[in-house]
């Protein structure tokens, strides 16, 4: 994963869908659901975050820091994504 990975922000306009009616909201590519879609659907609950200890460089934490007050998500994010991407 590189640096510029991290930077990638989102060019959906938010403001133009947010106004959107429900009317307006083209649903056509969506299939419906199903009977069988709920027979073979299970309701989860996702893990409780762990909390622990893990040594960081000074300058890796002050990077994950600039990133906002969310850092702390962001670095669990990134972890995941190490650990999915390595799984053998």
């Amino acid at each position: 994963m590189n640096e510029s990975s991290m930077n990638n922000t989102s060019r959906t306009n938010w403001e133009k869908v947010d106004s959107l009616s429900e009317d307006e909201i083209d649903t056509s590519d969506i299939p419906p659901l199903t009977e069988e879609f709920f027979a073979q659907s299970r309701w989860w609950k996702p893990k409780t975050p762990l909390e622990v200890v893990v040594q960081v460089d000074p300058s890796t934490l002050a990077w994950f820091q600039a990133q906002g007050e969310d850092y702390e998500k962001k670095m669990a994010a990134a972890l995941r994504i190490y650990a999915e991407a390595h799984k053998v």
